[in-house]
Order: structure tokens, then C-alpha cells, then sequence
């Protein structure tokens, strides 16, 4: 089995076990080590983590992806995870798997863990990729879409079924529900001056763009690339997208190690 595609575990202190493939850095090799941050109930075998695997494969560079608490292959169960615990998942990876410089390339829910890590972990996270971020988006995105009867029902029942497209519906615990409003990081600027790059897609109907680019304007990062996909859904997955998030990827390194 390729190095690259086996499966591993990393045992953490609290006894979870996180889920992860990785080509890691060699001796030889310079420039910062890349961490794929999924979305919401999303794996990492999902298409953009594993192209991007393949091509930092291909080009010798050091990638990591993996599965959050609850997620994939990883222990836990998702209705008992939180923001808190998804970005704590993110931060550990990057302190056992990896030294030196990270770039952590988010995506959706994954964009908000890899803002949290990287407030947490100033000295490594040297840049950030971002992948229609959803920031907040427990407080600000999907509290307002229920009704009051769904509302009800998450405070007396402390959970809330929502139906998903992508199979099984979506559990939406209380506790989940009140880490987020107690991670909400929209509201004052968000320290971190590497370089950011966002892709979003113009017909996303889970995020809207507008959504993600209060971004551009609060964190403290000088260097902001903002990139717009016209007819661009959520996933981003096509193969023009997939082409795009690979060079986009690709610059950020460069850059990184300029």
C-alpha cells in the first residue's frame, strides 16, 4: 500500500482517535506542510481532498487529511461533537503530524476550524486556503433558517434532525448549538496577517458568497485574494474547480516559501 493512502490513527489525550492519510515531509524537503479541513459530515475521501492528495503526491510536498471526532473513520459520534472539539482535532494534527510551517486549506464548516487553529497556533499556520468558509454559520447561517417549532424542539429535546442531500439528515445538538455561538469569531477582526485565498461559488445555496467575503473585510491579513466562481455550487468539485483549487494551492506554496 502507498504511504500516501494508508490509513492511520492518532490517539489523542482525550482518548479520541483521529483518522488520517498523509505524505509526510522528507529530509530533502522544504516548504510548509498542507492540511486538508473538511466540511461538515463531509470525510476526507471526499473528491477535492483526495485530488489534492494526489497531486502533492505527485509534486513531493507534504499533505495531510483527516477525519474530525465523529467523522469518517475517526471515533467518536457527530452528535456529540462541537466547534470546539472539531478545530481542537485540526490543532492536534498540526502539533503531532506535522513541524514547521502549515497551510491548512478549509472547506465550509472545515474553513471555521482552520480559522480557530490558526488564532491558536499564530507561529505555524504561515497561510490559509479557504473553501466557501462558514464561519458562525451555526448561529448566523442555520438558527435563523428553522422555524420556531425546530427551535423548540432543539431546546427541549436537545437535538434537532435536519434533512441533508447527501443521505443520512443532519443532527443538530444543543451543545453544538451553544459551542458555536461561543466560537463566533465574525463579530471583531480576526487576527491573522499570512495570506488568504477564498473560493466561492456565486450559486452556492448552502453558503452564499456574500456570506463568506465579511471575511476580506475583518481579518487583519494584508494579503486577501477573493475569487468569485460564477457558476459555482457549493462542493466546488467540478473539474475547472478541482483544476483551480490545485493551482490555487500551489501558489499559496510558492508563496509561502518565497
Amino acid at each position: 500500500m502507498n504511504n500516501a493512502t494508508e490509513l492511520k490513527f492518532l490517539s489523542t489525550p482525550s482518548g479520541h482517535k483521529i483518522a488520517y492519510k498523509m505524505s509526510p515531509k522528507t529530509k530533502d524537503q522544504n516548504g510548509p506542510c498542507m492540511i486538508w479541513c473538511g466540511g461538515l459530515k463531509s470525510d476526507m475521501e471526499g473528491g477535492k481532498a483526495t485530488h489534492l492528495h494526489d497531486w502533492a503526491t505527485e509534486q513531493n510536498l507534504a499533505y495531510v487529511r483527516f477525519d474530525y471526532f465523529g467523522h469518517g473513520a475517526s471515533t467518536g459520534t457527530f452528535r456529540d461533537g462541537t466547534i470546539s472539539q472539531w478545530a481542537r482535532d485540526v490543532v492536534q494534527v498540526m502539533d503531532a503530524l506535522t513541524q514547521g510551517d502549515v497551510i491548512l486549506i478549509g472547506s465550509s464548516m472545515g474553513g471555521w476550524a482552520s480559522l480557530l487553529a490558526a488564532i491558536k497556533r499564530p507561529e505555524r499556520v504561515k497561510a490559509l486556503l479557504l473553501i466557501a468558509p462558514a464561519p458562525d454559520f451555526t448561529e448566523k447561517l442555520m438558527l435563523p433558517s428553522w422555524t420556531d417549532e425546530q427551535r423548540n424542539t432543539l431546546k427541549e429535546g436537545g437535538i434537532l434532525y435536519v434533512p441533508s442531500d447527501y443521505g443520512e439528515p443532519y443532527e443538530y445538538s444543543r451543545a453544538l448549538m451553544d459551542d458555536g455561538r461561543n466560537n463566533q469569531i465574525l463579530d471583531s477582526p480576526i487576527k491573522f496577517d499570512g495570506p488568504v485565498r477564498i473560493l466561492h461559488g456565486a450559486k452556492d445555496d448552502v453558503v452564499p458568497w456574500e456570506y463568506s467575503k465579511q471575511i476580506v473585510d475583518i481579518i487583519t491579513s494584508e494579503d486577501v485574494d477573493y475569487t468569485l466562481v460564477k457558476n459555482g455550487d457549493h462542493s466546488l468539485s467540478s473539474p475547472t474547480d478541482l483544476k483551480r483549487l490545485v493551482q490555487t494551492a500551489e501558489d499559496l506554496w510558492r508563496h509561502v516559501i518565497q
